[in-house]
């Protein structure tokens, strides 16, 4: 049957309604040209449906594809290009997947296509046969007239067996995109074509994001992205039209870009807390057998860091790891299989809508192994160990209470030693700075940056009058050698976790460094009264030490409000000259400083021997008018008193750290390395999936918006089971997703095009890392005045798992599922509360549109529903929070434990449930639309990639437990390695 007899009805949906034009030479030309501004635009592509295919035996209808090879001369062999889906038992197959050749295939008019059509006797062994085959030249396909080729399909006896049906899409010139408007108009008009405007309502401007967003084009994506992957398809629409799909994969440099910088970071961390250590001062001997064991287990780590390093330097592999490297020593913080997955679809109306998923391979520590328990198990049983140690120490002192530091107190320590160093800096920055204006004589700057210094020294002064720094302080007192007290000493054995540690008393006046305080009988014994002697002794050189430490604060607050008042002076008597009152000049001399400090009367006589001298030495400066002169030795004398005040707070917070790691630091720091491999895969997924996010949503101010108020979503979905291995690796996952909180970002104008300095720099340390993105100066300009401005962006990242595989199986029949069930519990609360923050002070044109009649509160309310519900492997919960974080501007992330096979499962039902819900794909071909992704789509490739193999790593009996939506094709799966 022709073309022009076959009716509307009976036209394959794979073709139906194909627009179709004339094409002069001229046309021609530019048809294969492609689209120059946009390489994910193919060439030449083509559809192809097959009609009356006959089989030798007349009883059995084929299970046929269509095998495309090309050859252009003088080339005289022939390359397999493509291959379309198998579709079953049918004489009429209609192909969902396309035939496209991009800008690199190098075709032309003179390329010939040659067509095989087989018949797969068996899919699950692959015993096929051809069964015919036909060709035909790039030139025929473009010069008929609608663009449409009916061939008879041969055998190799030459007998007919068949037809097949190949008809061009067109390439459709959308605005400002294609070539010249001149070339255009050259050559014949297109016949039948019609160019719509495009839907606002989805979409931001055609020829922005399609220009825009390219992988292959785009100079920042190009930049973090390579490898690109592509497929097309083409599927009906349940009003009769049809949608264009692009499935693109790729994979990134920030791979190993990432873990270099990072893993750099650690070590960087690592050996400033070394030096921390080594500058405490002299210890006494007990004290100082107890850092010395601390640093070696610090340097042991540190080699470790160093060796990750040069090894990862050394590494000259393709920019993933292979799911067979995840246990590589040499590699392990590299994510695995890093990978990320997009689907552009186009419909006839002219909107253009792009979804992007990171896939990655479980985050977690594969070369350590998993013993039956991941980082969740590990870090409680660190905090029961340091509990038991507190426990033992308190039970040995005599009856009286243990007092250990809490873990609030450490993680305050922590802080403490971040905000001691910011604002020491500041305030020697702002020193200088105050320094520079006088020497200008800019009473405008001068009387700016005081006001600043004033704020960044009282801030310093309020973070040093601390309680637990003054603790901190004296215990760090008590453990110098010429502390005259008899005390119990911490043994060697600290180290180990089930040991004693010492001293960590938070009161004010420690008496001694070990935990235990015990007061003299009032009948006391000639060695009692020893030890009573010595304890007043002790007492008063606490008293001495604590008195001091009152005095080094309160000098920098004096010498600050010395520097204040010489500033104002400065200012009154500038002021004074201008108004030619040059009486009030003398009498300012004689005005005595005002000391605006409450309380400090009481301390007068610490600060006058400080700054006695500098007053009455700079006075007269005053009067020469040499502002630099007058402010220098006040300004000296502020920045060596905050130096020293600051200095002296560090070592005591240092010291307090090594005290509450001392009893269980081998421990810690294994967990640590184990924690820092887990985050490092984590974080490098997180980095791609912003950069993303970030460049396709340029023009879309909503999400801008949402992203400087409220900081991003990040969703990660999990697939593994909650039984052996699997298990652990969960805990892993769930620890390094819920540490991406302690991450922000700030995007900054790049200083260049050249790729190296469009790749995001990582700063800061364990307490918080942020990442700065470089974006081309174009792209940076459209971005919000609060993003431009360096504004911290932050994520809220949410973690959902469901076990699919026979393995959870066991896990709900014999095992236990608790794990699951406390992660997704935990991650809607956030999820909610992410939602609540967004309904607080955002609007609701915000969020993107879709055609869901589901509103997000209902969503999340079923959501909820089933997460609480007791149902096995209820993988509605995944679909659900997918569903919710797209609508929500979120960034999607899949993961099993290799993201090759089970993700690709799981990406693929998503594309196909995103086309049918927002996208209206006709329901008859959803399940057929789905085994064409998964047997001819890009992750079957991705399999390729990691195993030399195009087929899943499932069984045929591990399948039959699996929910039926995520079951690949027949012949796509197999035994092979994972």
């Amino acid at each position: 049957m022709s073309g022009k007899e076959r009716s509307p009805r009976h036209r394959p949906w794979s073709v139906y309604r194909a627009n179709t034009f004339d094409l002069s030479a001229e046309m021609m030309g530019l048809a294969l040209s492609g689209n120059s501004q946009d390489p994910d635009e193919p060439v030449l592509e083509f559809s192809v449906a097959c009609s009356e295919l006959v089989t030798p035996a007349l009883d059995r209808k084929p299970t046929s594809f269509v095998a495309v090879s090309c050859t252009t001369p003088p080339q005289a062999f022939w390359t397999k290009h493509a291959q379309t889906e198998i579709i079953e038992g049918t004489s009429n197959p209609i192909f969902l997947s396309s035939i496209a050749f991009f800008q690199d295939s190098l075709i032309t008019q003179q390329t010939q296509v040659k067509l095989s059509v087989y018949d797969v006797k068996d899919r699950s062994q692959g015993t096929m046969y051809m069964l015919g085959s036909a060709m035909f030249s790039v030139k025929e396909l473009l010069q008929d007239k609608h663009h449409r080729l009916h061939l008879t399909l041969r055998s190799a006896e030459n007998e007919r067996v068949g037809n097949i049906t190949v008809i061009a899409w067109q390439i459709e010139e959308k605005r400002d995109q294609r070539a010249p408007v001149a070339r255009l108009q050259r050559g014949d008009t297109v016949n039948g074509r019609m160019v719509l405007p495009v839907d606002e309502s989805l979409t931001e401007s055609m020829g922005i994001k399609s220009k825009s967003s390219s992988l292959c084009k785009d100079p920042l994506l190009k930049a973090v992205f390579g490898g690109v992957m592509s497929r097309t398809y083409r599927f009906p629409t349940t009003d009769g039209n049809h949608l264009r799909v692009l499935e693109q994969m790729a994979e990134s440099v920030l791979s190993l870009h990432i873990p270099r910088q990072f893993v750099k970071l650690l070590l960087e961390e690592d050996a400033v807390r070394v030096c921390e250590l080594e500058e405490l001062g002299e210890l006494s001997p007990c004290w100082e057998n107890l850092r010395r064991q601390i640093i070696t287990q610090y340097q042991t780590i540190i080699l470790t860091y160093q060796e990750t390093i040069s090894d990862l330097h050394e590494y000259k592999g393709p920019s993933f790891k292979s799911s067979t490297l995840k246990a590589e020593r040499k590699l392990e913080f590299i994510p695995t299989n890093l990978h990320i997955q997009r689907m552009r679809v186009q419909g006839e109306s002219g909107y253009d809508r792009t979804y992007d998923v990171v896939t990655i391979g479980a985050p977690a520590a594969h070369h350590q192994g998993f013993k039956g328990c991941g980082l969740r198990k590990l870090l409680h049983k660190l905090e029961e160990a340091r509990k038991h140690t507190y426990v033992e120490e308190s039970s040995a002192g005599s009856g009286s209470k243990g007092m250990a530091y809490q873990a609030q107190d450490v993680v305050k320590a922590k802080e403490l030693i971040g905000q001691i160093n910011t604002l020491k800096t500041q305030v020697c920055y702002y020193t200088e700075r105050l320094s520079r204006a006088a020497k200008d004589r800019s009473a405008n700057a001068l009387e700016r940056t005081l006001a600043i210094l004033t704020e960044k020294t009282r801030q310093l002064v309020t973070v040093c009058d601390s309680k637990l720094l003054s603790s901190a302080i004296l215990a760090l007192a008590a453990a110098r050698p010429e502390f005259t007290q008899s005390t119990p000493s911490p043994s060697s054995s600290s180290l180990s976790p089930s040991s004693r540690s010492p001293s960590r008393s938070p009161s004010r006046h420690p008496t001694s460094p070990s935990r235990a305080a015990t007061s003299p009988s009032r009948h006391a014994t000639p060695a009692e009264g020893n030890e009573a002697s010595k304890s007043k002794r002790a007492s008063l050189q606490v008293d001495l030490h604590e008195e001091e430490w009152e005095k080094v604060w309160l000098n920098v607050d004096k010498s600050l409000e010395c520097v204040i008042q010489r500033v104002d002076r400065l200012l009154q008597r500038d002021k004074i000259q201008s108004d030619s009152s040059s009486e009030d000049v003398f009498l300012l001399a004689d005005e005595e400083p005002k000391n605006t400090k409450k309380g400090t009367h009481t301390h007068t006589h610490t600060h006058t021997h400080t700054h006695t001298h500098t007053h009455t030495h700079t006075e007269g400066y005053v009067l020469s008018g040499e502002w630099s002169d007058a402010l220098y030795p006040l300004l000296t004398t502020l920045t060596d008193c905050a130096s020293l005040m600051s200095d002296k707070a560090k070592k005591a917070m240092v010291f307090l750290l090594m005290q509450d790691s001392a009893p269980t630091i081998a421990m810690s720091l294994t967990l640590q390395y184990r924690r820092d491999v887990v985050f490092c895969q984590t974080l490098t997924a997180l980095i791609c999936g912003f950069t993303l996010k970030l460049r396709n949503c340029l023009c879309d101010s909503g999400f801008l918006r949402q992203l400087h108020t409220i900081g991003l979503l990040v969703q990660y979905e999990g697939l593994l089971s909650t039984y052996g291995e699997e298990l652990a690796m969960l805990e892993d996952m769930s620890v390094g997703v819920m540490d991406l909180r302690n991450v922000t970002f700030k995007v900054t104008q790049a200083t260049s095009s050249f790729g190296p300095d469009m790749l995001p720099v990582i700063t800061g340390n364990r307490n918080g890392f942020n990442v700065r993105v470089p974006m081309p100066g174009a792209m940076f300009d459209t971005l919000p005045r609060e993003i431009q401005n360096g504004m911290l962006l932050r994520v809220q990242p949410v973690l959902f798992n469901v076990g699919i595989n026979e393995q959870q199986t066991l896990a709900e029949k014999f095992g236990d599922t608790s794990l699951q069930e406390v992660i997704n519990m935990e991650s809607l609360a956030r999820l909610s509360s992410y939602y609540d923050q967004f309904k607080e002070v955002l609007p609701e044109d915000c969020l993107p549109r879709s055609r869901s009649t589901t509103s997000l509160p209902e969503m999340l309310k079923l959501l909820s529903q089933n997460v609480n519900a007791k149902k096995s492997k209820n993988v509605e919960i995944l679909w659900q929070a997918a569903e919710i974080c797209r609508r929500l501007n979120g960034v999607r992330f899949t993961s099993c434990k290799s993201a090759k096979d089970r993700t690709a499962m799981s990406l693929t039902l998503e594309q196909c449930q995103i086309l049918q819900q927002e996208h209206a794909l006709a329901p008859q071909v959803f399940y057929q639309a789905l085994d064409c992704m998964r047997s001819e789509g890009c992750r079957r490739e991705n399999t390729m990639k990691n195993v030399g193999c195009r087929k899943y790593a499932f069984n045929s009996l591990q399948l039959k437990a699996f929910p039926k939506q995520y079951r690949p094709p027949e012949g796509t799966y197999g035994k092979v390695e994972t």
